[in-house]
């Protein structure tokens, strides 16, 4: 027998610690819950994701490609998630009409990265991105600045409600995707002096178009 199974071994027949706790029958919300509106809940994704430093447009889509165009700023390629992977049809047609080409997936020298999220969490301002075929990790990651589209329909109350909702589904989040990002805000850390740096692990700059925003209820 190695040393590696006596270990474990032992560790499996040892006492199981805290087998006495109640099962949890209700979980609390990390941030209490408040019945909101539609448009009340919109308000607050805006106002929590900007005040963790992202940049917030409610815009149609002509408005959108001209705000993308804006953020491009001269550059002639993109890195971006597949064109169905993003709430945005068309969206890659329309940026090589205007001379802007989607860089290849290994491409490392793109400025600006465009994803689509798979939802939105108002009591934080906070994104989730799930990864997997069409949908690259590095493309929030890598660029300078990440550009996110989403539709108002995407927009959930907090990240409980998210759990919730993949709990009910099977969890595909975990188990057709190969990972689960959640973003708040852009890339920052003051580990060093308490000085704060932006861009340390991921994108400077965050810029979140919210799509349809305004058939949203009140």
């Amino acid at each position: 027998m190695s040393a590696r199974d006596k270990i474990l071994g032992k560790l499996r027949r040892a006492p199981k610690p805290f087998s006495d706790v109640p099962p949890i029958l209700e979980r609390r919300h990390m941030i209490p819950p408040q019945d909101r509106s539609p448009r009340e809940q919109l308000q607050q994704f805006i106002d929590e994701a900007e005040a963790v430093g992202c940049f917030v447009y409610q815009l149609d889509e002509n408005a959108a490609l001209e705000q993308i165009m804006e953020l491009l700023d001269g550059d002639r390629s993109v890195t971006s998630w597949d064109a169905s992977q993003i709430p945005f049809e068309g969206l890659h047609d329309m940026l090589a009409s205007l001379g802007v080409t989607v860089a290849p997936d290994d491409a490392g020298d793109a400025r600006v990265g465009i994803t689509g999220v798979s939802a939105a969490l108002a009591a934080t301002g906070s994104l989730v991105l799930e990864s997997g075929a069409g949908r690259l990790r590095g493309t929030s990651l890598l660029p300078d600045v990440h550009i996110a589209l989403l539709r108002a329909e995407q927009l959930l109350p907090d990240l409980e409600t998210w759990q919730q909702r993949q709990q009910a589904a099977g969890y595909p989040a975990f188990s057709k995707a190969s990972a689960a990002t959640v973003i708040t805000g852009p890339s920052k850390t003051a580990d060093i002096a308490h000085q704060l740096v932006k861009g340390a692990h991921g994108p400077r700059e965050l810029h979140v178009m919210i799509l349809g925003a305004d058939a949203v209820d009140a």
